[in-house]
């Protein structure tokens, strides 16, 4: 590899424990500065889980109409 990668595949995650002999929390560190923070801006009651909300459906111009 060249570079950071930016992901890892859980498989590959598995390979790299059983070749190095080692456990998952001794390759993955947790970095919390380098996370940013929540916008304070924000409003969190906006992304509740479950809320139900009005759901309006709307026209696309150029879409086609189902088959009949």
């Amino acid at each position: 590899m060249v570079g950071t990668p930016n992901v890892v595949k859980l498989d590959e995650l598995d390979v790299m424990c059983a070749v190095l002999g080692c456990g998952v929390e001794e390759l993955l560190l947790p970095e919390p500065g380098k996370v940013s923070q929540p916008d304070a801006t924000t409003d969190e009651t906006t992304a509740v889980v479950g809320e139900a909300r009005a759901v309006t459906p709307r026209r696309r111009a150029g879409r086609s109409l189902p088959p009949r």
